[in-house]
């Protein structure tokens, strides 16, 4: 059957039917219903900050601009994975200007939030506690482990759910239903192939969505759809996924956990998912980097080595040629030896420093290069290891302040099994020490 105007005109269907009232909302009753905090909100008029944290394609962006609309607040939009600090501190100068002539804040919507660093994350503090602006941001990944403390301590954290089958039908009738009023081209899909779009689309009303439009592009050749013809479809879409949005994380971080897992195939799998999507490699080997010290650590010190010259010889040969390199380190990380002794060491240091960020340095092993340091006894009593017969000293080098211990507790796989036996020898040696020292 052929449309009244180019399926073109009315695509795409994620942005066409995004409701901008919260009775159109689908979805999200825990948050949205009558009473639920998100409609007790707006009904009050008076919104705070908030992380809308959950997967893709549930409703997290929707739900801001509902909020800021509805209100009729300022608002300027950010994408954390473009945005940099600069532009930052321009908009909270910008923010301070408008809560003084108008005396309503300014809401800052931060899609993707996590990806900002933590001196970009600590910029916003200020103007949160002083209401300068309220924080709307968006996040795929879990906020406790990818957002500073501090900032946490002032935002709600909402969380949304995937769509269930029910919100995921209704959104497929109001796509069929504007589809038809708009184009004139009807689908009247049968019950089997909406509960297979259903199926396809993975509580992600985006990606239904988007799977619907290529059906009806294809239907508005005059070809007949069937579940082949979908399945094709969405094969096709593999190469075709949105390197700025949420699907391009979500890949990413099924990449991520396929290698933790050891699963070589499954890492293959995403890998090419992404390169094939025209995923830029660089993205992906610095991934893999970071890899190396997450999950892999001291059980294959390699690792980091295998990566980085990948990341040289994918850069000395380009694509396609190069992106074996790729395969390559993904196959070599996926099948090494895993530890996440460095991971748990790094996040306990973050709060070990927090707590005795005030603390000085011991004066013994201050050098004494000027004469203020040389006359408070820098330097005094301090022991040159090198000068020992077992190249180490029972001389203090931790404030005494610090009561805790063993900051780097690692396990036994791989190599890490050797660091182990290091860090035991070093310990025993220092026992003798004191035990000779009386």
């Amino acid at each position: 059957m052929k449309a009244k105007i180019n399926l073109k005109d009315i695509f795409p269907l994620a942005d066409n039917l995004r409701p901008d009232n919260i009775s159109d909302f689908i979805g999200q009753d825990h948050l949205v219903s009558e009473g639920k905090v998100i409609r007790s909100l707006i009904d009050s008029g008076n919104p705070n900050s908030i992380i809308f944290w959950g997967p893709p394609g549930t409703g997290k962006t929707t739900i801001s601009r509902i909020i800021v609309k509805t209100l009729s607040l300022p608002s300027i939009e950010f994408s954390a994975t473009i945005s940099g600090i600069a532009e930052i501190r321009k908009v909270m100068k910008k923010a301070a200007d408008i809560k003084l002539s108008t005396g309503k804040p300014l809401v800052l919507f931060v899609d993707e939030i996590h990806h900002f660093n933590k001196s970009v994350q600590d910029a916003f503090l200020p103007y949160v506690e002083k209401g300068e602006i309220i924080l709307l941001g968006t996040t795929t990944e879990n906020p406790a482990y990818k957002m500073n403390r501090a900032l946490l301590s002032r935002l709600q954290i909402l969380e949304f759910m995937p769509l269930t089958d029910e919100n995921l039908r209704e959104i497929l009738i109001k796509g069929l239903d504007f589809i038809e009023k708009r184009s004139g081209l009807e689908l009247k899909p049968g019950e089997d192939i909406i509960n297979m779009l259903i199926n396809l689309s993975g509580g992600d009303g985006r990606k239904l969505l988007n799977i619907l439009e290529l059906t009806a592009g294809v239907a508005s050749e005059g070809r007949e759809i069937d579940k082949s013809v979908i399945s094709e479809l969405v094969v096709k879409r593999v190469s075709a996924y949105d390197r700025s949005g949420d699907e391009r994380y979500s890949l990413i971080s099924a990449f991520h956990k396929a290698i933790r897992n050891s699963d070589i195939d499954s890492s293959l799998f995403w890998l090419y998912r992404m390169v094939e999507g025209g995923e830029d490699p660089l993205f992906i080997l610095r991934r893999m980097i970071r890899i190396c010290a997450e999950d892999i650590g001291f059980a294959d010190p390699e690792a980091l080595s295998i990566v980085l010259r990948a990341k040289d010889a994918y850069t000395f040969l380009g694509s396609p040629e190069g992106d074996i390199f790729l395969e390559m380190s993904a196959v070599y990380l996926a099948s090494a030896p895993k530890s996440n002794s460095l991971y748990k060491s790094e996040k306990k240091m973050k709060r070990i420093v927090e707590k005795y960020r005030d603390v000085n340095v011991p004066m013994h092993i201050i050098n004494p290069s000027n004469f203020l340091n040389a006359k408070k006894g820098a330097g005094k009593e301090y022991v040159y290891a090198h000068d020992t017969r077992e190249k180490t000293t029972i001389m203090n080098t931790m404030p005494e302040e610090v009561s805790e211990k063993d900051f780097f507790i690692p396990n036994t796989m791989g190599f890490e099994k050797k660091i182990l036996e290091r860090i035991e020898y070093w310990k025993k040696i220092k026992e003798k020490l004191k035990k000779d020292n009386g």
